[in-house]
């Protein structure tokens, strides 16, 4: 209990707005990536995620991810259920007396670090949402929509809550005792290399492979609809990315001014590494190169932003756009149907980021940690190391029995029919795209009648 801090408390709002606007960047990201005729299910499955994972946090999900801790590894589900004890007024200072003024006493809510409790928990939802949503690019054009409800609901309840409980939640902030990555393996992640892209990328390649092939993949080629659309996405999910990651400071304060600029470096330099393998590779740098660029060099520099300096971002986000960009080609090669390549950028990159902190990490950042290359040895790059193994593995395994499970009960694919005809209509009876009023070809490629 307390009186927060009103600069921090403005700067958290913020940040928390700001993650949330990274669920429609997505949306549109995703969108712009897919066939016309799946437009809406894929931003469907982005936005649907705001609604379902709010209602999931506020009654026991970040009770389970920020309660006291049940053996480092789950919080206590019942601590905070439905935000017990953390709905308050307005806290205020000790006010002296002056003149006609009385005194006041100051009045106290409940606080956790400097910032109002709700404040940490309308933060910390944005994570989950995203987390989520993130999972759904690697299965577009063939999930049925209700099981991918249900697979989200449960995912987020037995992997998610937990292993953000294992990363964020820290010994004596929000409960006595925290996650045991955070608190006894002691491997950085500032911001959710492990807990959110490591995690979403593992799910989405073992729900991939449950689900199977799109029809007609690889021969047929899935072209982007909207590359507008795309970058809009990728411009959304950057500016976003620093209330992600800045955000992550919990304060405004050296702290996020280091990691803004680190997430931003990363960033640019990642951009340009994936455009240079294009050029390399295939002659010409592309739109949609510079977007996944982009989004490749945030995911690297998310776990990351607080542990290097400049020069450390620059390396992160170079190898991140070299090796996300020839990532994405390994399901050809493995033939698993990741639709928009979360394994290439998310699964990849986490992983990168997440062990290059054990390399690049300097002294002089705000996280005070040496790397290898800073004279630290192995100590930091060993934590590291186990830190991703442990989530890549957990969120594969848990998230492909939930999808079988789903496959043999309620089926988890879409019909051929209803995949050939496209969601939008199948699952939602609407399209992206009325051409018929326009006089053109309609979302499906009939002739309209102005042109019969």
């Amino acid at each position: 209990m307390g009186v927060p801090d009103t600069g921090d408390t403005a700067w958290m709002l913020a940040s928390s707005a700001l993650v949330l606007l990274m669920t429609p960047g997505l949306a549109f990201f995703y969108g712009g990536m897919v066939r016309a005729k799946g437009v809406l299910n894929m931003i469907m499955m982005s936005i649907s995620a705001m609604g379902l994972i709010t209602v999931l946090w506020v009654l026991y999900g970040f009770s389970e991810t920020f309660g006291d801790s049940k053996g480092g590894v789950v919080g206590d589900p019942g601590k905070y259920f439905g935000l017990a004890h953390l709905i308050s007024g307005n806290g205020k200072a000790a006010v002296a007396a002056s003149g006609s003024t009385p005194a006041s006493d100051a009045v106290n809510i409940p606080l956790f670090g400097t910032i109002p409790a709700l404040v940490f928990v309308a933060f910390q939802l944005m994570f989950a949402i995203i987390t989520v949503a993130l999972i759904s690019g690697a299965v577009a054009d063939r999930l049925k929509f209700s099981s991918w409800l249900i697979f989200a609901g449960v995912w987020a309840t037995v992997v998610y809550f937990p292993v953000a409980h294992w990363v964020f939640a820290f010994d004596g902030v929000t409960g006595e005792h925290g996650g045991w990555i955070a608190n006894n393996l002691k491997a950085i992640d500032f911001a959710g290399g492990t807990a959110v892209h490591i995690n979403a990328g593992a799910a989405g390649l073992a729900l991939a492979l449950v689900l199977g092939r799109r029809k007609g993949w690889p021969q047929t080629p899935f072209r982007p609809h909207n590359l507008p659309f795309v970058m809009l996405g990728a411009g959304l999910l950057w500016f976003g990315w620093y209330g992600f990651n800045a955000g992550s400071a919990t304060s405004a304060n050296g702290a996020a001014a280091s990691t803004f600029l680190t997430t931003t470096v990363a960033t640019g330099a990642a951009m340009l590494a994936w455009l240079l393998v294009e050029r390399i590779r295939d002659g010409k740098p592309t739109s949609l190169g510079a977007a996944s660029g982009i989004v490749a060099g945030l995911v690297a520099i998310t776990p990351s932003c607080s542990s290097v300096n400049v020069l450390g971002a620059l390396a992160i986000g170079l190898v991140a756009g070299i090796v996300c960009a020839l990532a994405v080609g390994l399901k050809f090669k493995f033939g698993f149907d990741d639709s928009l390549d979360v394994v290439g950028v998310h699964l990849v990159g986490g992983v990168l980021g997440t062990l290059m902190v054990g390399l690049v990490a300097a002294p002089e950042a705000p996280a005070a940690v040496k790397g290898l290359f800073y004279g630290g040895g192995f100590d930091q790059l060993w934590r590291q190391a186990v830190g991703a193994g442990a989530v890549l593995v957990y969120s594969f395994v848990i998230a492909g029995l939930i999808a079988l499970a789903l496959k043999y009960t309620i089926g988890l694919r879409s019909s051929d029919e209803d995949e050939s005809e496209g969601l939008d209509e199948s699952e939602h009876a609407e399209t992206a795209y009325d051409f018929a009023a326009l006089g053109g070809t309609n979302a499906l490629g009939r002739a309209t009648s102005r042109e019969a």
